[in-house]
């Protein structure tokens, strides 16, 4: 699995990740569900060209809705917290392929 195929997307648009970003400089991102800290930190620093200090990983449940009569269940997903050493930042508008 290459670098690419790790990160589906980053996560921007909530509230809580904008001050994640802000005031303790982690980023957000959807990654595979197969991936590991390991891989997701090669993954960042390769395509964003920082340094990463930590990774955090959750599998995000996906919820119930409701599409008329039917009752269906969203996927499951995967989210990493990525933590960057002092200094650095990335910019998405930069690398906007990902």
């Amino acid at each position: 699995m290459n670098h690419e195929q790790v990160i589906v997307q980053p996560i921007r648009l909530t509230e809580k990740v904008n001050k994640l970003k802000e005031e303790q400089n982690k980023y957000a991102f959807e990654v595979r569900r197969d991936a590991n800290k390991h891989q997701i930190k090669a993954a960042v620093e390769a395509l964003f060209n920082v340094r990463v200090a930590d990774v955090n990983t959750m599998i995000v449940r996906g919820k119930v809705v409701r599409k008329g009569k039917l009752i269906l269940k969203r996927q499951n997903w995967k989210k990493a917290i990525v933590s960057l050493e002092k200094g650095q930042s990335i910019d998405f508008e930069e690398k906007s392929e990902v």
